[in-house]
């Protein structure tokens, strides 16, 4: 079109931590001592007239407001791109460096501090490669490398919670008690969405994939690997790169709070060396994308908007008698030393309560959701499970629609009320599991109006 507008840009920096930093992700800290393979921030910059949206999705386990926030001032100074138009997100492998305490898995303050100012050179330097585009939406169904992750347990079985010293009615990751596993609990979100972006010469630009499995995890401890998210983006780069490097692919994390691919009923599908697994299923993602983009519908000129809010939700904490008890639970333990069985559980929780006490009573939630021509494309900054973003969905443009999580913030597990009501590990009052029981509803809410005035918006 000769009076098209629309441009588009993308670009990836390598963010690999060095040798000796942390990684967290698990209950403990652990140290990186092989890299297996790079780490990365990617992004896609959109641009119609005076609008541009940003997108940058980071090889990382968690980023939390403060520190997004901080960025993102960063980027509005140097570029004037507000604060509403830019979506970071995590991929949530759990094999990458850490810039947030997660129960007793630490910060490395240095590489926070790198890692900021990588993500806002990133986009600056994105900016001066845009170029005239074209973008279109597509799906495709990959119900193979999604499970639900919470189990009903046979009546005699005890799923242990040491929040509350009781049990409960579900238990996340039945390792070694498989023999008493009834069913799974709930059902995935087995879509892969993905925006692609061409330059109007029919080269590829990017692509920007969303599935919602948490990760796989097929590595060693002290390990650093993008996991599947980067087998994922290298296959297709592999593929749609014209002998350089200006193409992008990536792979954003989507409403995995309860799915993952750690088999329990059918243990033997995968490859079981470190590594394959992830490179199975980032391989066969990638190659159901590309037997797809024959089907995609392309828009030359997309209109783009970007709406945001910011809610104000409740935080769980432990009533006052319960939190002395902690406290002093605290006082009694040696964490140096903790070991990871129901009494080292118990301690490490008394230890989230004493800790999350001290949070405000109220937190600001972002929402934030971009139309991009026909499609919209959300952000929440948890883990959300698989039953909001099919609500989602469900009310969005047919095959046009996925939601970001891990995006502009890190609240931890927002399950759906009656799920928190099951129990289970993601339901665990502690601080990455906080909000007040009632915030998935809210946020979904507010979401669905977001979408609902996007689609207003294409009448």
């Amino acid at each position: 079109m000769a009076n098209n507008s629309f441009q588009a840009a993308a670009l990836q920096k390598d963010i690999t931590p060095p040798l000796g930093t942390l990684i967290n992700g698990e209950f403990q800290t652990r140290y990186v001592n092989k890299i297996h393979d790079r780490l990365y921030a990617k992004s896609v910059v959109l641009k119609q007239r005076d609008t541009i949206l940003v997108f940058v999705v980071v090889d990382i386990c968690a980023m939390q407001q403060d520190f997004l926030d901080e960025v993102k001032a960063d980027i509005h100074k140097a570029t004037g791109i507000p604060k509403s138009h830019v979506l970071i997100s995590s991929t949530h492998t759990h094999s990458a460096g850490a810039i947030v305490d997660l129960l007793m898995g630490h910060a490395d303050l240095t590489y926070r501090s790198n890692l900021h100012r990588m993500l806002v050179d990133l986009v600056i330097e994105t900016l001066p490669n845009l170029r005239k585009a074209k973008i279109a939406f597509g799906t495709v169904d990959a119900p193979e490398h999604v499970l639900c992750r919470r189990y009903k347990m046979a009546p005699q079985y005890k799923a242990f919670n040491p929040v509350i010293g009781g049990y409960d009615l579900v238990k996340t990751n039945p390792f070694g008690d498989e023999e008493h596993i009834v069913e799974r609990n709930s059902i995935p979100d087995t879509q892969l969405a993905y925006l692609g972006v061409k330059g109007l010469d029919d080269r590829w630009i990017a692509i920007l994939a969303n599935y919602s499995l948490h990760y796989v995890g097929d590595t060693d401890r002290g390990t650093i690997s993008a996991d599947y998210f980067g087998c994922f983006a290298k296959r297709l780069e592999e593929v749609l790169s014209e002998g350089d490097d200006s193409f992008v692919a990536m792979m954003s994390n989507g409403t995995s709070g309860e799915i993952n691919i750690w088999d329990f009923m059918e243990a033997d599908r995968y490859p079981k060396e470190q590594h394959r697994k992830s490179e199975y299923i980032g391989w066969d993602l990638a190659d159901k994308v590309l037997q797809n983009l024959q089907n995609l519908q392309w828009e030359e000129c997309p209109t783009l908007e970007a709406l945001y809010d910011e809610l104000p939700v409740g935080i769980r904490k432990l009533p006052e008698q319960e939190l002395e008890n902690a406290k002093q639970m605290v006082m009694d333990t040696d964490y140096e030393y903790i070991t990871l069985n129901e009494d080292g559980y118990r301690r490490i929780y008394a230890r989230e309560q004493v800790l999350l006490a001290e949070f405000p009573e109220q937190r600001e939630f972002y929402i934030q959701s971009f139309r991009i021509g026909t499609g919209i494309i959300g952000a929440l900054g948890g883990e959300f499970f698989a039953e909001t973003g099919l609500a989602l969905k469900a009310s969005a443009p047919q095959g046009r629609y996925f939601t970001v999580c891990l995006a502009n913030d890190y609240v931890g597990y927002v399950p759906p009320q009656h799920e928190i009501a099951l129990g289970g590990y993601e339901t665990w009052r502690c601080r990455t599991s906080f909000l007040e029981e009632s915030a998935e509803a809210k946020i979904r809410n507010v979401l669905l109006k977001q979408i609902e005035q996007h689609k207003n918006e294409l009448v």
